[in-house]
């Protein structure tokens, strides 16, 4: 993916908030580092975290990894990952996402039942997956073939100012899927990733009027959406400004659910 910097002028308008990531030591909030093997379910869970562009899905993810036992499909992993390898696939998804648009429901269908397939008896947590109406039906349909009901559906509620900021700050090192942010998560050398010294990116959907474009498309195309899991009752929503203020939140429903199965 080339390399691309753009920065705009809306830094000087956008409020700054700096959510804080999740850390190791014992005095953070939200989930605490731990020191025992990952809680286990007595029967699988399957969940879905759901949250527009720039919510904290990812890291919101790995905190529950690290305490909770389950697989992680990621919908934008995967599209990157097709992008990179420039298949047939990442290419149409490339100049999509470009233009601020959403893949289409057929494309992610196929490539997400493709990963379902390949998880049987275990917890899992879609992430950015399924993201319309027919998304989430032709998803219960597969889930249901496959004797795999959802249960739990998790919601980022953050506002939509705080999460144009993160983007705005947001460098990413492609190779790796390493996430830097300026305001909160900034690497030790400017413009460097920490690992392996390479230059840093921005994504070339990484910019404020790309972004407000995205969320526009999100909340109108999710609307629906969450009304259809809050019919089901698995809907679950979580607000905050901050990743660590969502975070605990998220760590005292699932540890109702773990405790339950």
């Amino acid at each position: 993916m080339a390399t691309v910097a753009v920065r705009s002028t809306a830094r000087h308008v956008l409020p700054r908030v700096a959510p804080t990531l999740w850390a190791t030591s014992s005095s953070c909030r939200g989930f605490a580092s731990a020191t025992s093997a990952p809680a286990q379910s007595k029967k699988p869970l399957r969940m879905l975290i759901m949250g527009s562009p720039g919510s904290g899905k990812g890291t919101q993810t790995e905190r529950m990894m690290k305490h909770f036992e389950m697989e992680a499909i990621s919908s934008g992993d995967l599209l990157r990952k097709h992008i990179k390898a420039g298949t047939e696939i990442g290419t149409v998804a490339a100049k999509i996402i470009a233009e601020g648009g959403l893949v289409p429901d057929g494309v992610m269908v196929n490539l997400m039942t493709e990963e379902l397939q390949k998880l049987k008896d275990k917890t899992l947590l879609l992430d950015g997956f399924p993201r319309t109406l027919p998304q989430a039906e032709a998803l219960d349909v597969a889930l249901a073939s496959n004797k795999m009901p959802l249960d739990l559906v998790i919601n980022l509620d953050v506002p939509p100012e705080v999460i144009l900021q993160r983007i705005e700050d947001r460098w990413v090192h492609i190779p790796s899927g390493r996430v830097y942010n300026l305001s909160y998560n900034p690497p030790k050398v400017a413009g460097k990733d920490d690992v392996t010294g390479e230059p840093l990116s921005k994504r070339p959907d990484d910019n404020v009027e790309t972004f407000k474009k995205r969320l526009d498309n999100y909340f109108s195309m999710t609307k629906p959406l969450i009304s259809y899991y809050e019919n089901q009752g698995k809907l679950r929503s979580f607000h905050g400004e901050t990743s660590d203020i969502i975070a605990p939140q998220i760590k005292e429903e699932l540890a109702k659910w773990y405790a339950k199965q």
